[in-house]
């Protein structure tokens, strides 16, 4: 009798692995494949401190966001009796469903530690804080998104972090030039 033998497998750095396109190298190593980001809350906001929190979801939203469905602009986070939801987040209908399907603005629990909420429900209660998402992503299968406690930026200091912006961004290219 003889054995046979192990076919070959491509190992998960070289090109014949499809697992990895499109993946940053962060990314891939930390198993986060992002679904959607809030681009307006970086420029809306001065983000004070960030925090990961898992998300309560039904089959079709998983399977939505499976699709890289989902749009976080208008929407934010909410302490309602001791439990914190989010509020505005778009998940649209799984195509595939019938009619079991999900509503695509509901509002949707956020897990985390009761420390964790009560700390937020204590910087929330400052005047002018608020809690924004950040991100909605799969990290090793299981549905997060980052929130981040935020103080709303009046016109001039969106302004000023225009400006900011184009400086660097002239100055990364002088430098490139050489």
């Amino acid at each position: 009798m003889s054995k046979a033998k192990p076919k070959p497998t491509a190992p998960a750095s070289s090109p014949a692995s499809s697992k990895n396109k499109g993946k940053g190298k962060a990314d891939e190593a930390a198993g986060i494949k992002v679904v959607a980001r809030n681009r307006r809350a970086r420029f809306e906001y001065d983000l004070l401190e960030k925090i990961e929190a898992g998300l309560v979801l039904t089959g079709t939203e998983v399977k939505s966001l499976r699709n890289g469905k989902a749009n976080l602009e208008d929407s934010y986070a909410m302490l309602d009796r001791e439990e914190l939801w989010l509020h505005g987040a778009d998940i649209p209908e799984y195509l595939q469903a019938n009619r079991m399907n999900h509503k695509p603005k509901r509002s949707r629990k956020l897990l985390l530690h009761r420390r964790e909420i009560n700390r937020l429900a204590s910087k929330t209660a400052e005047r002018g804080l608020t809690i924004v998402p950040l991100s909605i992503y799969f990290k090793n299968g299981i549905a997060k998104v980052e929130i981040a406690v935020a103080r709303g930026r009046k016109l001039y200091d969106k302004r000023q972090a225009l400006k900011e912006q184009d400086a660097k961004r002239d100055i990364d290219r002088a430098l490139r030039r050489g």
